[in-house]
């Protein structure tokens, strides 16, 4: 199959989300202008998505984020590999799922966009669309037959001022495990708060739970559901569950406690592709007695498209991951006992710091250095005493 040559293109990343991500390359804000200042609102309106707003002249929803021009990619042939083996005859339903998440691994162009496209009150004013795009090397952690583990990593070039293009920024993004037949699941339930959720071996029958997790390896979201092989297409299909206020969010919205939502993975020929249908719901402190504590304000849609690219270079992911893996492994590991023990939890604050900052300075430090599986632990002690409480603890 013939490749494509992308030229590089002007393309959206949320400067804020960088710096979530880690501090260490706030050197790289910089880059990054203000997206729409000096626009006309005719250019604003040519940038709007397909489910804009239309009626609203007055509006200004050119999507938000910083703006960046990353480098050049080239697609990987179509369709791949991946995809066509589940096109395989004699495969189990089984193994056909498997494929199917094992097919998400590998090396990636990644765009992500989010757009409000029903507002619920009254007089309700419509919110900037978001989007962002990265170039992300997915491998597979684990793989135990009924448990497999894809890691995301970051590897961001971008194009500076003068024209020339930035050394590579690593950084660690979010992980997804998948477990077949899951009778138990971690739902977040609000205010910061997760508990643990049952799941009756009948409805757990050839399903798969899919756990999220943030990028300081906490736990984000749960959910299950079966996945649909059709000639051409494989996809699962969550159910609705709560998520917390995504971070793409956390800095220029205060007016909503949580994400109600499900997501839809579709493998293509090209990649994969990942679909939210969302509920932006808030909590009323003061609800009336029998009245409904929460209130819907909007419905929001998110498409996060991975397409494959060949000849970039992910080496600075991979060696990331040798020099951090055994940090992250004690991370994870201290998730797995609290999890294992069916107890509730709640992140909080500790003298002004998060548990997710905490979690990427350290990270960054120990992908640097050389750094002792002692002192390593002796972090993770303090980190999980200082802003984790579990139920009964």
């Amino acid at each position: 199959m013939k490749r494509t040559q992308c030229e590089p293109v002007a393309i959206r990343v949320d400067v804020r989300w960088i710096m979530a991500l880690a501090l260490v390359f706030c050197s790289a804000l910089s880059m990054a202008a203000s997206a729409g200042a000096n626009e006309s609102p005719q250019q604003q309106d040519t940038r709007r998505f397909t489910y804009s707003w239309q009626f609203h002249s007055d509006s200004e929803l050119a999507p938000r984020g910083g703006t960046t021009r990353g480098a050049g990619v080239t697609r990987a042939p179509q369709p791949n590999a991946a995809w066509l083996s589940l096109t395989e005859d004699g495969l189990s339903a089984f193994e056909r799922d498997r494929l199917a998440i094992l097919a998400m691994a590998g090396e990636y162009q990644a765009s992500f966009d989010f757009i409000e496209t029903i507002g619920f009150e009254d007089g309700y004013v419509p919110k900037a669309p978001y989007q962002s795009w990265g170039t992300e090397y997915i491998f597979v952690v684990e793989d135990r037959g009924s448990f497999i583990s894809l890691q995301h990593i970051l590897v961001m070039i971008v194009q500076m001022p003068d024209g020339s293009m930035s050394e590579p920024m690593t950084m660690k993004h979010w992980r997804q495990d998948w477990t077949f037949e899951d009778t138990e699941m971690n739902v977040f339930v609000g205010n910061n708060t997760w508990e643990p959720k049952s799941i009756p071996a009948t409805s757990a029958a050839g399903t798969w739970t899919q756990a999220v997790y943030q990028v300081d390896d906490s736990p984000r979201y749960e959910s299950f559901g079966k996945w649909v092989h059709k000639a051409g297409t494989s996809f699962w299909q969550s159910g609705q569950t709560r998520r917390p206020v995504p971070r793409r969010e956390t800095s220029v919205r205060k007016d909503y406690d949580y994400l109600l939502g499900t997501n839809r993975h579709t493998i293509t020929p090209s990649g994969w592709t990942q679909e939210e249908d969302n509920l932006k719901v808030q909590l009323l402190e003061n609800a009336t007695q029998g009245g409904d504590p929460e209130v819907v304000l909007a419905r929001e849609a998110g498409l996060n498209r991975y397409e494959k690219i060949v000849d970039f270079d992910f080496s600075p992911a991979k060696a990331y991951w040798a020099n951090s893996q055994r940090f992250w492994d004690a991370i994870n590991a201290r998730w797995r006992q609290i999890l294992g023990a069916n107890k509730g939890y709640r992140l909080e604050k500790y003298q002004g710091q998060s548990f997710l900052m905490s979690v990427l300075l350290e990270g960054d430090r120990i992908s640097r250095a050389e750094v002792a599986d002692e002192e390593i632990e002796q972090f993770v002690d303090q980190l999980f005493q200082r802003f984790v409480k579990v139920e009964g603890q």
